[in-house]
């Protein structure tokens, strides 16, 4: 009996997790409907978690029951290579966990445009679906480039065997130093459904930590590197692709 009850919740545990996988880490979104995300240099930030170069913040949020959460690391990777990384949709499936479809829809271009993806939920919760409108922005006399999504639940049907993410904000910087990246992660998600928050707030350390692993594995692949980033006449970001790419 003390078996199966420790798989069981070991279970509950996974269910839990993937829900807010999906949550967390599906988006930079900025959603309508929602809180402002606290400044970066707030006092009111709590350290959760330090390892190497990584740290790992909360602060509670006034209306909502689900903390907010900051996170810093130096990826050894250089910027164009996790930008390549963070413009491919489909890469949603190699990095973001529990992802199971993602793509472009609608037209837009590299800085102002839309993606759909599809998280894959443990029995007996729901799939999570989302449609995230995305704007990048980026200043060659910097080198930072700033990246966040609108959840958008009306740009797509939605499908009745899934549960659509409306609320969510956040923001990534990245920084260049040297050849790697600094990436600064602010996000803040009132989930739907009945989800407990001491039990999410509980899990909100894991999720950026092994996300942003992840995301600096894929950006050292050999497909992810020789990308340049393209400016225009006026020091704008508008495009990271490969010289030989038209």
């Amino acid at each position: 009996m003390r078996k199966t009850g420790a798989h069981g919740f070991q279970n509950w545990v996974s269910v839990i997790t993937g829900v807010i996988c999906v949550l967390l880490v599906s988006a930079m979104a900025v959603g309508t409907a929602r809180a402002a995300l606290p400044a970066e240099d707030s006092k009111a930030w709590s350290l959760r978690e330090e390892s190497g170069e990584t740290r790992i913040y909360t602060m509670d949020q006034d209306d909502s029951s689900f903390q907010v959460f900051k996170a810093e690391t130096l990826l050894d990777a250089p910027i164009e290579a996790v930008m390549a990384v963070m413009v491919d949709p489909t890469s949603c499936m190699e990095w973001v966990l529990n992802c199971s479809e993602s793509y472009g829809v609608g037209k837009g271009d590299f800085n102002d445009r839309y993606a759909y993806s599809v998280s894959d939920m443990p029995w007996p919760v729901t799939d999570r679906d989302y449609v995230l409108h995305i704007r990048t922005k980026g200043n060659q006399t910097s080198g930072e480039i700033t990246m966040k999504m609108s959840a958008t639940p009306g740009k797509r049907a939605k499908n009745s065997n899934r549960v659509r993410v409306d609320r969510s904000s956040t923001l990534y910087r990245l920084i260049p130093e040297g050849g790697k990246t600094r990436m600064i992660w602010l996000q803040h998600t009132d989930p739907n459904g009945s989800l407990p928050g001491w039990l999410v707030n509980t899990l909100l350390v894991d999720i950026p930590m092994k996300s942003m692993e992840e995301l600096e594995k894929l950006s050292g692949l050999e497909r992810y590197q020789d990308f340049k980033l393209i400016y225009n006449q006026d020091g704008q970001l508008i495009d990271v692709r490969k010289p030989t790419d038209t």
